[in-house]
């Protein structure tokens, strides 16, 4: 009863979409001003319903409510209680609930806090993002039902959940992650009302960039937590594979990153207006394109949901319609908004555009290497290749090294114009210190070069230290920098420590394969590993064997316990590695397979400044959430609070436009 009461909440927040929608919509177009307040109301009904139908499903997991037929796939009686709350998001129909969830969630936050903004741009944003949650909720009626029944002879127990994903990674990546994800559908929306009113100006991006800088951060720590997650879980030691699905989730941020620094332009400068707009489009169609990859089954993942071609063509029409409809709006409002202000070739908001090139070429890189495969077998009936790290190695990386030189120039650069004679020696300066950072620094600590470690040694010195100077400078002059411009030099310095995190981890890392019999001490890259033997454990749904090994390096010893899982549902073996983090590297042991004679086949990694790259990204996330506390983005809401309630209000929200009851 509870799973029908879920399903019946799914087609009321359906058909409150549909209402949401066209009163929004049809209210902006017809100055209807009862029917866009009525539109705002309805929004908080559906993510009532939404929510409801969210804890109906959650319900049914919690209860062993095997008679559903997603819960008998993904859940098992034994399994810990976290992880059956997990296990809702843990396939694909209830992953997809959870997208709607948040995408709810983020169109009641912009109608609980945008009353200040006028009343018909508001109403198109709430109208657009009312059609999005219809498409999406009719997806799951239609296609991916969470609520489907297994009657009338339920099994008596589930499948159990992935192995792979009985995991505190699973808690919290794919949350973080889809809210990130879905969060993009703000900036699209904004920039759908901004073209249907035929105005892109400074307001709109004051109004848009809290909601774009938002999205971004809880996407950077998505990305973050899923690359921890492989690492530590995966038990190969290795943190980015450049997989169909991680890039999928990678090629939003890409554009998502561009349009944080092009709605700084437009703010500022009035510049950019189109391609800002262009970029917000982009960065949530390529949110859905995302969706598509992950629940098509058009390309193999060990992320991807297995899913039927009809849920991929669903999917497929969707992005289509969303992309098809944007970009001929686009194309239709475009000579409405040109830019008319002017910037010399040596200004910041030159540079800005140098940054958002950049990132948009590494944006294609990923996605030609990400398409390519399923474009080539689908031209030639059959035959596959495959894109593997070096094609993106060899492109994207120097995207991102052009990229840290001109973040670091545009830190010392002037909107308008600046004064390239004044400004050389001291960037020749900087570049010099920066160089000999990168060159001295490995000889000092490795007794060797290595040109890629002193190539990201030398960037991220650049960006830091041209950072610091602007920081140096503000604080001269006496002026309180605002917190936007605190949360840019955060992001920035998280930048640099994650590209300085990559190299080092990428190029300096070793890893060995042992034999191993129990008593035995071997030595690999200055590091003593003492094997103790294995010993079998039982879990609350597996039965493992555990190593027990001491290591030491130097002065420091700990001990590590790596095991070796079987799933006794799946009948599923997994690895359980052991790593000793470190801030400036990990130690990771690895239980591979029994040998003769009681050995055990062992691998051991040993991984400088992997954390940094973590540790880089949440810098990010934090700097784009510091930049929410800037002054600028709560005028609005202060307005809120003194504006005058009544007609009066209603009439300088609608801006002098006409006004009609409905």
């Amino acid at each position: 009863m509870i799973a029908e009461l879920g399903h019946f909440a799914l087609i009321i927040a359906a058909l409150i979409g549909l209402l949401t929608s066209g009163f929004a919509l049809y209210g902006a177009q017809q100055r209807y001003t009862n029917l866009m307040r009525s539109a705002r109301v309805l929004v908080f009904g559906q993510m009532f319903f939404v929510l409801l139908a969210f804890v109906a499903l959650l319900h049914a997991f919690l209860r062993d409510d095997f008679s559903v037929t997603y819960v008998a796939r993904n859940s098992n009686s034994l399994l810990p209680w976290y992880y059956k709350v997990s296990a809702l998001w843990g396939a694909h129909e209830g992953s997809f609930l959870l997208w709607t969830l948040i995408m709810t969630a983020w169109t009641t936050a912009v109608a609980s806090s945008s009353a200040a903004m006028p009343m018909v741009f508001r109403a198109r944003v709430l109208g657009v993002m009312g059609l999005l949650n219809l498409g999406f909720i009719a997806f799951l009626l239609f296609t991916s039902n969470p609520f489907a029944r297994l009657l009338p002879l339920p099994p008596a127990d589930g499948a159990d959940l992935n192995p792979l994903l009985q995991d505190f990674g699973l808690i919290v990546h794919p949350p973080m992650l889809y809210t990130g994800y879905v969060g993009f559908s703000v900036a699209f929306a904004f920039a759908i009302a901004a073209l249907l009113g035929g105005r892109l100006d400074g307001a709109w991006a004051r109004w848009c960039r809290p909601w774009t800088n938002m999205a971004w951060a809880f996407l950077t720590v998505g990305l973050a937590l899923g690359s921890w997650w492989a690492y530590y879980e995966l038990g190969w030691g290795g943190w980015w594979f450049w997989d169909p699905v991680e890039n999928a989730a990678f090629m939003p941020w890409l554009a998502g990153t561009a349009l944080v620094h092009s709605l700084a332009v437009t703010e500022k400068r009035g510049l950019f207006k189109s391609w800002t707009a262009l970029l917000a489009i982009a960065a949530f169609s390529l949110s859905l394109l995302g969706a598509f990859i992950v629940r098509s089954g058009v390309l193999t993942s060990v992320h991807a949901f297995a899913v039927d071609p009809t849920r991929g063509l669903f999917i497929l029409g969707f992005l289509v319609l969303v992309i098809g409809g944007s970009l001929l709006l686009f194309a239709l409002r475009a000579p409405v908004i040109r830019s008319h202000a002017s910037f010399a070739p040596s200004s910041r908001e030159m540079l800005l555009l140098v940054n958002n090139v950049l990132l948009m070429l590494a944006m294609a890189v990923v996605l030609f290497g990400t398409l390519a495969p399923l474009a080539y077998e689908a031209l030639t009936g059959g035959d596959k290749i495959s894109v593997g790290p070096p094609y993106f190695n060899k492109l994207f990386l120097p995207l991102m090294a052009l990229l840290a030189v001109a973040l670091g120039a545009s830190s010392l650069s002037r909107w308008k114009r600046s004064d390239v004679a004044a400004a050389a020696p001291l960037l020749a300066k900087i570049a010099a210190v920066s160089l000999l950072v990168g060159l001295v620094l490995p000889m000092v600590v490795l007794g060797a070069l290595n040109w890629a470690v002193a190539t990201g040694l030398a960037l991220a010195a650049w960006v830091l230290l041209t950072h610091s100077v602007e920081i140096f400078r503000r604080l001269r002059s006496g002026s309180r920098p605002p917190a936007a411009f605190w949360g840019q030099q955060i992001a920035h310095a998280g930048f640099a420590v994650t590209l300085l995190g990559v190299c080092v981890t990428s190029m300096l890392s070793f890893e060995k394969d042992l034999a191993m019999s129990p008593g035995q001490r071997l030595e690999a890259f200055g590091v003593e590993y003492e094997f103790f033997g294995v010993q079998p454990v039982k879990g609350p749904n597996y039965v493992a064997d555990r190593g027990h090994f001491g290591v030491r390096e130097g002065d420091d010893y700990i001990e590590l316990w790596p095991e070796k899982r079987r799933y006794s549902a799946r009948n599923t073996i997994m690895t359980e590695a052991a790593i000793a983090p470190g801030f400036f590297r990990d130690l990771y042991v690895s239980l591979g397979e029994p040998l003769d004679d009681g050995a055990w086949a062992v691998r051991v990694h040993r991984k400088p400044l992997v954390r940094w790259v973590w540790f880089g990204a949440l810098l990010m996330a934090l700097g784009g959430v510091w930049a929410l506390f800037d002054k600028r983005y709560r005028r609005l809401s202060v307005r809120e609070r003194a504006a005058p309630k009544g007609a009066a209000a209603a009439g300088a929200a609608l801006s002098q436009a006409r006004v009609r009851d409905a």
